[in-house]
């Protein structure tokens, strides 16, 4: 079952590069998907969004592009960290909703940090030092003069320069490994501290995150599933020094119920456990992606 689960993970990694309780203090709100569909419409990123290849936009009924962005108050002109870009799935669709005054900050894995997950290749581990420029490189060709400009830095090694020049951080899906190796280097503490480092005070954390059952134990839900708790999650940004502002049940899905035995990459779009069982990978499409957590976040105004 370990070597099984280290190659369902293998499989997952490859696809994601392509990428405490709730303070009584805070009373932090809670949004549904009604109220957010009420926020007032922005053509332009319908728009956007309306013009994706038809792959994306196959996934917006599980990934609520557009709602969760509104979410995050993210807005034309900002500048954005996003956590993980890979492919750049959300990053195509920022780069024109920001805009030409706008600008993306792709962050991705340290370097030192890949070597953990046990598959790569010499050649590969090799190529990730040099992210920054390859990735930068390859979002330039997604850009035209009206998209946002975009620069890169890895966790742990974010220019000072920087400092204070992000209007919003997003983390989307982006958070399970670093806390799976967080004993290993402190790869989720470095992460959260550049998040909270990069950003202007009053700046806003946007957070999408597989999301483990609370029933399930810490062990369990340490990220090697690709799941987190809710209430560790929460926790963790603010002993990183932010304050929690609100929860949405956006990107949930009641549907996935995960067992002691289950990782996140059994549903889609990975489906590892069923690519030869169609009789599974039924179930797992009729479960549909993963139940996702989805808060905001904000760094202290002093």
């Amino acid at each position: 079952m370990k070597n099984f689960k280290l190659s369902l993970l293998c499989a997952a990694a490859s696809l994601a590069f392509v990428g405490c309780n709730q303070s009584t203090e805070s009373k932090p709100d809670v949004v549904t998907p009604e109220a957010v569909s009420k926020s007032t419409e922005t053509a332009t990123l319908k728009q956007i969004l309306q013009s994706q290849p038809e792959k994306v936009i196959a996934r917006y009924d599980s990934r609520h592009p557009k709602q969760t962005i509104e979410f995050f108050g993210l807005k034309p002109g900002m500048t954005v960290m996003e956590g993980l870009p890979g492919g750049g799935w959300y990053t195509k669709i920022l780069m024109p909703y920001l805009g030409s005054e706008g600008k993306i900050i792709g962050t991705d894995y340290a370097a030192d940090m890949f070597p953990l997950f046990g598959f790569f290749s010499p050649e590969r581990l090799e190529a990730k030092k040099t992210w920054v420029a390859t990735w930068t490189a390859e979002a330039q060709s997604w850009r035209d003069e009206g998209s946002a400009e975009i620069s890169a830095f890895q966790f742990g090694s974010m220019p000072e320069t920087m400092a204070n020049s992000a209007d919003a951080v997003v983390f989307i899906r982006a958070l399970h490994n670093v806390a799976r190796f967080e004993n290993e280097g402190g790869y989720l503490t470095k992460a959260l501290s550049d998040a909270f480092r990069v950003l202007k005070p009053g700046g806003l954390v946007g957070v999408v995150q597989h999301k483990a059952p609370e029933t399930m134990t810490d062990e369990w839900a340490s990220g090697a599933n690709g799941y987190l708790k809710q209430t560790f999650v929460i926790t963790k940004m603010q002993e990183a020094g932010f304050e929690f502002v609100a929860s949405s049940d956006i990107n949930n899905n009641p549907k996935d119920q995960p067992g002691a035995e289950d990782i996140v990459w059994r549903l889609p779009p990975s489906l590892v456990t069923s690519n030869e069982d169609p009789k599974l990978k039924e179930e797992m499409l009729a479960i549909g992606e993963s139940n996702r957590m989805t808060l905001t976040f904000r760094k202290p105004n002093s």
